[in-house]
């Protein structure tokens, strides 16, 4: 008789995305300079308006462990844009290892940019490590949002299990003015009030600009959507807006309408398909 031989443990396929957009001023336009993208993330840019949007999507339909995605955005001196995500991300069971995504956006003198992406799905079991940062040049300015629901509440889904990193940083001329790290593990869902206090999703929303204090009162007034709980706060040149609630579609509606008091009525990109508008 002969041993019997150990069949190897086959390799699961991951997926691997990089996309990156240039824009810079030329006269009176913004003109794209360069746009490179592989693998699964694709970047479109629709023609909405006088300031330009940078749509960014993961073709491969989501992230599980080992699964890698960049985005990076980089706007010349004086430029103005939106960047965002054409569907919610959704990040899924994974059997081994950790999805990794790095979100880089670069912002010249004068330059503003409203990193604005649509929701990130945790699915139960999920594993996740995201990493955002947003560099300001000199009286640059930034509007930037993230948003996560904890698996889809229509479809009846728990999560109970869950590693989630999330480190979003901005500098302005390489100094540090905003840092947020949260780390979500499978022990926290259990916490309670101590965390997230029975609230499915959460979202943060952070205005950078010398300004940002002036819109606190406007956006504290609107803070009454039901089923949501929100509070805002401004210092030394952000505004910082946290919200929760128990399903996702309040939540979004609340970020909707603070977005529209913070772009001073801007609509919302195209693809968030929101038909409210803010309202």
């Amino acid at each position: 008789m002969t041993a019997l031989t150990a069949i190897p443990t086959p390799q699961m396929q991951r997926s691997r995305g990089e996309a990156a957009v240039r824009l810079r001023r030329d006269g009176d336009r913004t003109r794209l300079v360069d746009l490179r993208q592989q693998g699964s993330a694709k970047a479109i840019l629709p023609h909405v308006g006088s300031v330009p949007e940078v749509v960014f999507l993961n073709t491969s339909g989501g992230l599980t462990g080992g699964d890698r995605l960049s985005y990076a955005l980089h706007l010349g001196h004086g430029v103005q844009a939106t960047a965002t995500t054409q569907t919610a991300e959704r990040a899924y069971r994974a059997s081994s290892g950790t999805a990794r995504v790095e979100v880089t956006l670069g912002v010249g003198a004068a330059g503003w940019v409203d990193w604005l992406p649509q929701e990130t799905i945790l699915f139960d079991a999920s594993a996740l490590d995201r990493n955002t940062r947003i560099d300001l040049g000199p009286g640059a300015g930034c509007l930037a949002l993230e948003a996560v629901v904890l698996g889809r509440h229509a479809m009846g889904e728990v999560v109970e299990r869950l590693s989630f990193r999330d480190r979003r940083e901005i500098r302005r001329e390489g100094r540090l003015v905003h840092l947020e790290p949260l780390v979500m593990e499978t022990a926290a869902l259990a916490a309670g009030q101590a965390v997230l206090g029975g609230a499915r999703c959460f979202a943060s929303l952070v205005l950078v600009t010398p300004s940002a204090s002036d819109a606190l009162g406007p956006l504290r007034r609107v803070l009454d959507e039901p089923g949501v709980t929100a509070a805002a706060s401004a210092f030394d040149g952000r505004l910082v807006l946290r919200v929760m609630a128990g399903d996702g579609w309040p939540l979004r509606r609340q970020i909707a309408r603070a977005l529209s008091v913070l772009r001073r009525g801007a609509v919302l990109p195209r693809v968030w398909q929101f038909q409210e508008n803010g309202r």
